[in-house]
């Protein structure tokens, strides 16, 4: 990475540190440099004199990771007004990208009962922009098809049932809310999908915030996608009662462009299903990056996300018999694995 970084761009690196962590083998690195050598390296970052600037170097192995997608879509979302990281200079065959640096504060940081009203107003212009200006035609993304929800599906079975709690589910309770996720998923409207519109992937940016991050997955899909991805978080949870309002406002929004012809208690019940989706793909996914990876952080989240599930179970009718799985087996055997962990999980 040096080597790029200061024999191929010229510059002069005075500083590097961990800029984050990262569920996928990318690694991100903060790098100060001295500003005279980022103009002679033809790298123009801000304006003004100042003594060095600060980038993001994302190191992305091209035997693991594939950052090709990362400078197709930000491409795509800056031309639709979206605030993504400007790349400054890129290296495909060592999987390196030069990056603008948003800071080192995402949503997570600053969200608490004063601010959450002013930052999701935010994000959800920003959500909304992306729905509405970004193409679906030509983008070249994939479509969130049947196959791939099956797939991430898959993941909460395979990982989180099968690996980490070492225990089945019955093939009919399974085939039927797999069935209904994918059904309600599929009848939605189509727009573009971020796919992790959550408080770790928003910046908290002085100017045009927030700045979006981790969009490399993007894809096009379920209108509801990543406004649930935004209200029930994974990381950070909220009383229904606000969940409940800022949903609602953003339907009428949806709803007075145009982009959807339904009833709010269809958007709700989209809502609540494709949250149901993607949070068992999460819990499967925290398993994974434990079992597969050695990251047992993410283990912490998945009393909340669980939560989130046997809620939705218990408010629909059709799902009875996956809640009775979960809380006869699944919370059991949980609470009896927390101990056997590096970090307990409370349940």
């Amino acid at each position: 990475m040096f080597d790029w970084l200061e024999n191929d761009l010229l510059l002069t690196i005075t500083h590097c540190e961990p800029a984050s962590s990262d569920a996928s083998f990318r690694r991100y690195f903060r790098v100060h440099a001295s500003d005279d050598c980022i103009r002679a390296g033809g790298i123009i970052a801000t304006q003004g004199a100042v003594a060095e600037q600060q980038f993001i170097v994302m190191d992305a192995p091209p035997t693991k990771e594939n950052i090709e997608p990362f400078i197709r879509i930000a491409k795509l979302l800056a031309q639709s007004d979206i605030n993504v990281p400007t790349i400054f200079q890129q290296n495909l065959a060592d999987g390196f990208l030069l990056l603008e640096d948003f800071g080192s504060q995402c949503f997570l940081d600053r969200l608490n009962a004063s601010t959450a009203d002013d930052l999701y107003q935010t994000a959800f212009d920003s959500l909304f922009k992306l729905q509405t200006q970004t193409p679906e035609q030509n983008s070249g993304l994939p479509n969130y098809d049947e196959p791939l929800l099956q797939r991430e599906l898959t993941i909460f079975e395979e990982w989180f049932l099968g690996q980490f709690l070492d225990i089945e589910i019955s093939t009919s309770v399974w085939e039927t809310v797999s069935a209904i996720l994918m059904a309600s998923a599929l009848e939605q409207p189509r727009t573009f999908v971020h796919r992790d519109y959550h408080s770790r992937n928003l910046m908290v940016l002085d100017n045009d915030s927030p700045g979006v991050i981790d969009f490399q997955d993007a894809v096009i899909g379920p209108i509801t996608y990543d406004l649930v991805s935004l209200l029930r978080d994974c990381y950070i949870a909220w009383p229904e009662q606000q969940v409940r309002q800022w949903r609602l406002n953003y339907f009428e929004r949806l709803q007075q462009a145009g982009l959807i012809n339904c009833s709010s208690a269809q958007f709700n019940r989209w809502f609540d299903l494709m949250g149901l989706q993607r949070h068992l793909k999460a819990i499967g996914i925290f398993s994974r990056l434990y079992l597969r990876d050695g990251k047992p952080n993410y283990l912490n989240d998945i009393p909340r996300t669980l939560n989130y599930v046997t809620t939705v179970c218990s408010a629909y009718p059709e799902l009875t018999k996956f809640n009775d799985f979960l809380h006869q087996q699944v919370l059991p055997a949980l609470r009896l694995r927390s101990g056997q962990v590096p970090n307990k999980v409370e349940v």
